[in-house]
């Protein structure tokens, strides 16, 4: 930025818990040192990470609060939006729920970084309803949801008008912004830790693997579906509320893996032939990270994958989220000799180095542009 002084940046993010998000405030922080972080509640590992860091909590970061959040918006409305931001001259938020929803003082300049319009009152609506992930508690899930839609609906269209900017994550991020918000994104997609994935040596590749958490919304029993069909050998990476489920539909060709470390994930999108992507992700980190490996990826063509996977190239797109468009999808994907350098290069792109470029670049602009 021009100027003898920097101009004095805070970093404002929904909660420090699990998930890509918090790689992108991550990121944030590091293009910023100075700048503090606010946020609702915090993790023991990741307070542990950021120990050397100014982060502000409130009355939301303890145990129970922490454990019961899903119940609790309006909570988290109230708080972010009672921010004291003074002091600033610009605040970064990093958003896929409340902490858009931030009030700064006049000749402030709010950036906001858009994982998604808030899932549970738009996109994701009617899966959360039908299945909120409480267990025993779902049915007190769904009636609050159901009761309190309309006003948290209401309430997370005027705080998407706050922000002076926004920026998405993927295109199609910034189509569902348009959709129900209507407001207008810049793309720039999120950093991914490319280096720890590519590969050091040459090493011949089989099997397809699907890796992630295990929910329901990210279709691994459409993948599971189609290899019972197929009687390809598939392995299961990873562990989440959908496990047992896919585990009493898996034929004798599918196996999993619940215990998997960084360096078993790693060594699997090495060694894997393919990767299956069978749900409709805003971004999708899993995938490029395999791609990283040289891993190319049989996805679901919509959502975060069209940003990245080029049909024939880094893999291959099937249409629908049914067996039989797999099962075509994969026939098709065996008769295509992948180039590993060209899938590499692709990810590549996604880089932090050039994440923080890209943020960096659109500030300065935006705060030029600001103080004229």
């Amino acid at each position: 930025m021009s100027g003898s002084s920097q101009p004095r940046v805070a970093i404002v993010h929904d909660w420090m818990l699990l998930g890509g998000a918090e790689k992108v405030v991550e990121q944030l922080l590091d293009l910023y040192p100075e700048a503090p972080l606010y946020t609702s509640c915090i993790s023991k590992p990741w307070a542990y990470k950021l120990r050397n860091r100014t982060v502000i909590t409130g009355y939301l970061n303890n145990f129970l609060l922490q454990r019961i959040r899903k119940f609790v918006p309006f909570l988290r409305q109230r708080w972010f939006q009672n921010l004291d931001l003074s002091g600033y001259d610009i605040v970064i938020s990093s958003s896929g729920a409340e902490a858009k929803g931030i009030k700064v003082p006049a000749g402030v300049l709010h950036i906001n970084y858009c994982h998604a319009p808030t899932h549970y009152y738009w996109s994701r609506y009617d899966e959360y309803i039908k299945n909120p992930g409480f267990g025993v508690l779902n049915p007190v899930a769904k009636f609050g949801l159901k009761l309190l839609l309309k006003p948290m609906r209401t309430w997370d269209k005027q705080a998407a008008k706050r922000p002076h900017v926004m920026i998405a994550n993927s295109t199609h991020i910034a189509a569902e912004i348009k959709k129900y918000y209507k407001r207008d994104a810049v793309v720039i997609h999120p950093p991914v830790d490319i280096d720890r994935f590519i590969k050091k040596s040459q090493q011949p590749r089989h099997g397809l693997i699907v890796a992630g958490r295990q929910t329901p919304y990210k279709r691994f029993d459409l993948c599971i579906a189609t290899a019972n069909i197929l009687q390809l050998p598939l392995t299961v990476l990873g562990n989440g509320p959908d496990h047992a489920r896919l585990v009493s539909i898996a034929g004798p060709s599918v196996s999993f893996k619940t215990d998997v470390s960084d360096a078993d994930m790693v060594q699997a999108f090495q060694g894997a032939a393919g990767l299956l992507f069978a749900g409709l992700d805003d971004f999708g980190i899993t995938p490029v990270e395999a791609m990283a490996a040289g891993c190319p990826v049989i996805a679901y063509k919509a959502g975060g994958a069209l940003d990245y996977v080029v049909d024939g190239e880094t893999g291959v797109f099937f249409d629908k989220q049914v067996p039989q468009s797999v099962v075509t999808a994969i026939k098709r994907f065996e008769q295509i000799t992948f180039s590993e350098k060209a899938v590499v290069k692709k990810a590549v792109s996604f880089n932090p180095k050039t994440f923080k470029v890209l943020i960096r670049k659109l500030v300065d602009k935006e705060f030029a542009n600001f103080q004229k």
